[in-house]
């Protein structure tokens, strides 16, 4: 049964994401707070988070980054913000979707389905080999990531997003393909969700940046030249 940490400080809309969880055969656990998500998560385990962007002590993003410091839960933020900044922000704190209040609760468990879903993924990732491209390096098992011997930190979502790149390179991916593979089939988003990833992905990755290449009117894909 999937572990749901639910975060929010409205208890109206604890109730009704725990209702709607609890029938679909997931455990919850309800706090108010950020800071008590974080320091719940340093005790116990969860197979994902619904985390609410603003909150009076520790809002959700400070909060989504201290627990990825520990842990790699993946995240669902929920807002009445919802403007293009926003979610570029909560993209780049590490989140996995965002959806904004007032929310429909069946679109927010298909989310979060599509969420667990592809975190559950990740342990026939880890049986795969090593990724390399010149000085870039991705180990799979141990989600890392070097670039000229550097270590970089990437958030969940950047990483399946390089590893996918990587492993079809020379390949030139719509945005749709894109979202289809590493979001996965039922992912409620938009195109503007990829260029928003490649935009933060291309950030760390140094001089190899350039090989993340834009092809117009159709997506991306890394190039090799």
């Amino acid at each position: 049964m999937p572990r749901i940490l639910i975060v929010d400080d409205e208890p109206d809309i604890h109730e009704l994401i725990r209702r709607f969880a609890e029938r679909d055969g997931y455990e919850t656990v309800c706090v108010s707070d950020g800071a008590d998500a974080v320091e719940l998560c340093r005790k116990e385990d969860f197979d994902a988070i619904v985390m609410d962007f603003m909150m009076p002590e520790m809002d959700g993003l400070m909060a989504t980054r201290k627990i990825h410091e520990t842990k790699d839960i993946p995240v669902l933020m929920l807002s009445a913000r919802g403007t293009e900044y926003d979610k570029l922000f909560g993209f780049e704190a590490g989140i996995d979707d965002y959806v904004t209040k007032p929310f429909s609760p069946k679109e927010l468990m298909a989310r979060l389905r599509v969420i667990l879903r592809r975190h559950g993924g990740n342990a026939r990732e880890k049986q795969e080999p090593a990724l390399s491209f010149r000085g870039l390096s991705v180990d799979e098992s141990g989600r890392r990531v070097t670039v000229d011997g550097e270590a970089v930190e990437l958030t969940a979502k950047e990483f399946d997003l390089l590893v996918y790149l990587l492993r079809n390179r020379g390949i030139v991916l719509s945005r749709d393909k894109i979202l289809n593979e590493v979001w996965g089939y039922d992912f409620f988003g938009e195109d503007r969700t990829v260029d928003w990833q490649i935009k933060l992905l291309r950030q760390k990755l140094g001089p190899y940046r350039e090989n993340v290449r834009t092809v117009r009117g159709v997506g991306y894909k890394f190039d090799e030249a």
